[in-house]
């Protein structure tokens, strides 16, 4: 594939990621979850939950018929600690390794289905940009990818997603982004986690997830 072809992200994308992620933890259910998730301030438990939030939430936009133009969807959130994410999904608290992935899995699949059956044309809120189905897909992809690397960094294992995916969303979501780099390690780039070449990692960044049209 050219790295200078756009390919649009679709709902089948979501399904890889999420999938992938599911897959790759449920190798390590036995490993210490409580333990803080690489650089982020949460433990590798709380940082599924945030996933799973995310992957919820992300859904829940592109849901309603009455979408506000200028706000999320007014749902309410919370933290269960000081300095924890701040979610409107949780797992069960005495939930274990297992649930929490089935919770991830099952807000996965939101995102997968409402990307496939929402038209594209339907707009909706989001702090980083107005944006549509499949820069909301795109979104999740990121979270779960990007997330699960964090995860790997704690629990002891390497990530490698479909070079045709990162690139897919890269070119959705971070246009500022090289296009002759590898495309995961600059996704990670993209993310402020690695240097890539002789970029420096980034202290700061954020996707753009206005349309392209």
């Amino acid at each position: 594939m050219s790295v200078r072809t756009r390919i649009p992200v679709i709902a089948d994308d979501v399904d890889t990621a999420v999938r992938l992620a599911v897959d790759t933890l449920g190798a390590v259910t036995d490993a210490d979850w409580d333990a803080q998730a690489a650089s982020l301030e949460w433990t590798c438990r709380e940082t599924l939950e945030h996933l799973a939030d995310d992957l919820f939430f992300y859904a829940a936009q592109i849901g309603p018929r009455r979408r506000p133009a200028t706000a999320p969807v007014r749902f309410a959130f919370t933290a269960r600690r000081p300095g924890g994410p701040v979610n409107l999904v949780f797992a069960a608290p005495d939930a274990g390794p297992e649930d929490l992935l089935q919770v991830v899995e099952t807000c996965g699949a939101l995102l997968t289905a409402m990307t496939r059956t929402t038209p594209p044309d339907v707009r909706a809120y989001h702090v980083y940009g107005v944006s549509d189905p499949e820069g909301f897909a795109a979104m999740g992809i990121v979270e779960t990818l990007v997330h699960l690397y964090d995860l790997g960094q704690t629990l002891g294992f390497d990530v490698d997603p479909p070079a045709d995916l990162c690139d897919r969303v890269l070119r959705r979501l971070f246009r500022d982004a090289p296009l002759d780099t590898d495309r995961w390690a600059t996704l990670l780039w993209a993310c402020g986690r690695v240097p890539l070449g002789d970029r420096p990692r980034r202290a700061e960044w954020r996707w753009d997830g206005t349309t392209l049209d």
